[in-house]
């Protein structure tokens, strides 16, 4: 165990590395000077070379790369080039925004799986089951970017229902905390609602896959011929052990769940660390789109590696058959 989990942590951290140095190289090189969008009418050649040596902009790629490189490991993330403070604090205060948005998101989106799975399960071939596959088919294949402006259009334009973006309102400052909370879930309706319906069919189909194969199991059908009830047998005994194949889904989920974040952060004007990424590359802020591409990385990894260890521990053969590789 202790064997496998340090080869999966340092080709973890391999990997990492390997892709934000590809970042690192890949940025720079794109077509656009960040200083152009820096320099404003009036700054003379000088001042241009004075903010270029300020940045490390004048140097060569390799010797920018070492500089970033070493100031990362010194725990310095560096300045943003567009904002003018610390990367530090941009990702402090955006990271909670988007974890917030993609926890509400994978939650929901998990409840809609259970209950489509169950129904397809139970239901195959009814209308239920027809109408259930149609609609989850339709919200997989629409774009978010598509599905969310879709929605601003019926529940903001048409109805007048919900805010259209942002996270508060305007006025949010001099409201009391539970108008402020209030104003918060409202504010998180769409953009929630559209992330999680543009992923939970595919949970939907694995999990129903799962739950067919665990309904055809030994121990089920003897529980049937005890006369156990069909819901009691389906929540009591089938669903919680299919929900165990959920947990492989949740690191592949994560690059997804992310990428989904940022076009659903940028459609609804949504603070986060997505939109932040968006406007960094933008703006050819090279600090900000190292750091956010770097958190980004370590958090696909980190969501993998746990996934892999609480699958481990939840599943004895999956344990035993580690083992058994760490001991050869």
């Amino acid at each position: 165990m202790l064997i496998w989990l340090g080869q999966r942590i340092l080709s973890s951290l391999l990997l990492v590395f390997l892709l934000i140095t590809a970042v690192f190289f890949v940025v720079r090189l794109a077509p656009g000077d960040p200083l152009d969008l820096m320099m404003v009418e009036g700054f003379s050649a000088e001042e241009r070379e004075s903010v270029s040596q300020q940045y490390g902009l004048d140097q060569s790629l390799p010797r920018q790369y070492l500089r970033w490189v070493s100031d990362l490991v010194r725990g310095d993330v560096g300045v943003s080039l567009s904002q003018h403070q610390s990367v530090a604090t941009i990702i402090s205060e955006t990271l909670p925004v988007t974890l917030l948005l993609t926890i509400s998101a994978y939650t929901l989106q998990l409840l809609l799986a259970i209950f489509a799975a169950v129904i397809m399960s139970t239901k195959r071939g009814s209308l239920g089951d027809g109408l259930i596959q149609t609609t989850g088919l339709f919200f997989y294949s629409v774009p978010a970017f598509w599905l969310g402006l879709i929605f601003i259009m019926i529940f903001s334009g048409a109805l007048g229902w919900l805010p259209t973006g942002g996270m508060h309102a305007a006025d949010a400052a001099f409201m009391s905390p539970v108008q402020r909370f209030f104003d918060l879930l409202q504010h998180m309706i769409l953009p929630v609602m559209t992330l999680a319906l543009s992923m939970f069919m595919g949970t939907a189909r694995y999990l129903r896959t799962s739950l067919d194969d665990v309904l055809e199991q030994d121990y089920i059908l003897a529980a049937r011929a005890r006369g156990v009830g069909h819901w009691r047998l389906m929540f009591r005994h089938a669903l919680p052990n299919a929900l165990l194949s959920l947990v492989t889904l949740v690191g592949l989920h994560l690059p997804f769940l992310l990428g989904g974040a940022v076009v659903v952060e940028v459609v609804f004007g949504w603070p986060g660390m997505g939109r932040v990424t968006v406007n960094a590359i933008g703006d050819r802020d090279y600090p900000v789109i190292m750091i956010t591409t770097l958190v980004a990385a370590l958090a696909v990894v980190l969501g993998s590696l746990l996934a892999d260890i609480f699958y481990m521990k939840v599943d004895p053969r999956v344990r035993l058959g580690s083992k058994g590789a760490g001991d050869v």
